[in-house]
């Protein structure tokens, strides 16, 4: 069936000009939240034909962002809950501890270091993961041979680039690509595996080729490797959150994998295990007053949730009504169409477009978006530019999203710009730049 010809209208015209402003205020490091509002406000202007239109489309494009990013925000806000539990207890200690006894050179603490550094972020998110692993696997590093820059590179590769572009586990970054492409999460997930075998791979590899050559001593070493990591109350509590916990996560592996769960159902699982880890440990640990204490885990677990997420709702609020589906809610019209899917027909009916011209296009958005510091800012977008350009053309729409998804994180999620490797860089006590 031959799709009815596209027509863009002046509301096409200002919402792209809105896109074009917060590309460029995201390449300038800027927060694009007020381009993000503006725009918002002027489209529900015109399309509604009131001012008081224009003011209920910000807040209902919040809302309706906030509904698709709900269940991350709160699977990731109890992750970061337990990780502040398991560091009271000591527990994280004893997990990584017999990792950390395997580094008995430079050469094997790059891999011992940076594959503790992947799971840990797989499971616990990046920030916590870098809290963790620098406290205690870092000085064991520096004894083992390693220069802080050498294991700043290494955390940061293996946490920021590969974990955090991936997110196999929490699926956070697939997620929020997902729904502005119109895909499955798991969609994006299976296409990102090439990408990012093929990104971790080179980089890593070229990172530890580089590393080793790089031989010269600084002065952050000896000061470093002189850190003692303070004396631990350890007690039957640690040992059995040291057990459990990895055993837990481990089980929803499992569960995953044999019942198929993917997307809503995967993060609720790994949400759930994380809370009843949290409840029961602060119970044991603190005893009655583990009622109380709960709470304070769990509010500073969402304050961290709130806080990455905050920004991403209202840039995916805008973008989100470049999709049919969710611009219908914000404009409150089943008239409305998707602005990006609009043009991705237009260009498909007047500009000839190749996969390589896409691909690079799609690349290029999530690199000069994410060079805000945020590798989450720029996925609403990419998934959008993918979701467009697979109305355009044939292409596989997951594989674009993947590729945006990969550029946006590696570059604002902490890997290439120096104002995103900073928690890493502090935690070591090297330049950012």
């Amino acid at each position: 069936m031959t799709p009815a010809t596209v027509t863009l209208t002046s509301l096409h015209y200002v919402f792209l000009l809105w896109v074009l402003l917060i590309i460029i205020v995201m390449g300038l490091r800027k927060d694009p939240i007020i381009p993000c509002i503006l725009g918002l406000f002027s489209v529900g202007w015109l399309f509604k034909g009131s001012i008081i239109g224009g003011v209920t489309t910000i807040f209902n494009a919040l809302i309706v962002a906030g509904n698709e990013f709900w269940g991350i925000i709160v699977v990731i806000s109890l992750i970061v809950a337990l990780s502040k539990l398991l560091t009271d207890t000591g527990a994280d200690y004893l997990v990584m501890s017999p990792l950390a006894r395997l580094m008995v050179n430079a050469d094997v603490a790059f891999w011992v270091l940076g594959i503790a550094m992947l799971v840990a972020s797989w499971f616990f998110w990046p920030s916590p993961a870098t809290a963790l692993i620098g406290a205690i696997m870092f000085p064991v590093a520096l004894r083992a041979g390693m220069s802080p820059m050498g294991a700043a590179v290494a955390m940061n590769i293996f946490g920021h680039g590969i974990a955090l572009s991936t997110d196999y586990v929490i699926q956070g970054a697939p997620t929020i690509t997902a729904k502005a492409a119109g895909l499955a999460p798991a969609q994006v997930m299976a296409a990102s595996v090439p990408l990012a075998a093929v990104m971790g791979l080179v980089t890593a590899i070229t990172a530890f080729v580089l590393i080793r050559r790089d031989k010269t001593a600084s002065p952050a070493a000896t000061l470093a490797a002189s850190i003692q990591q303070p004396a631990r109350q350890l007690n039957w509590v640690s040992y059995f959150l040291a057990v459990v916990t990895p055993l837990a996560f481990a089980a929803d592996i499992i569960a995953m994998l044999t019942l198929k769960l993917r997307g809503g159902d995967a993060t609720a699982l790994l949400g759930g295990t994380a809370v009843i880890l949290l409840a029961v440990g602060a119970v044991l640990k603190y005893g009655a007053e583990g009622l109380e204490k709960v709470t304070d885990y769990v509010r500073d677990g969402f304050m961290f949730g709130i806080k990455i997420f905050a920004p991403v709702i209202i840039i995916g609020g805008f973008f989100f009504l470049g999709k049919g589906e969710l611009a219908k809610g914000i404009l409150e019209s089943k008239a409305a169409t998707g602005f990006l899917e609009d043009v991705g027909l237009w260009l498909s009916q007047t500009v000839p477009l190749n996969k390589f011209f896409v691909a690079v296009v799609t690349l290029a958005a999530g690199i000069v978006v994410g060079m805000d510091g945020s590798g989450f800012s720029p996925l609403p977008l990419v998934g959008s530019v993918a979701a467009t350009f697979g109305q355009a053309i044939p292409v596989d729409v997951a594989i674009l999203a993947a590729l945006g998804q990969m550029g946006g994180v590696w570059t604002g999620g902490g890997t290439i710009i120096p104002w995103g490797v900073i928690p890493v860089a502090a935690i070591t006590g090297v330049n950012p730049i």
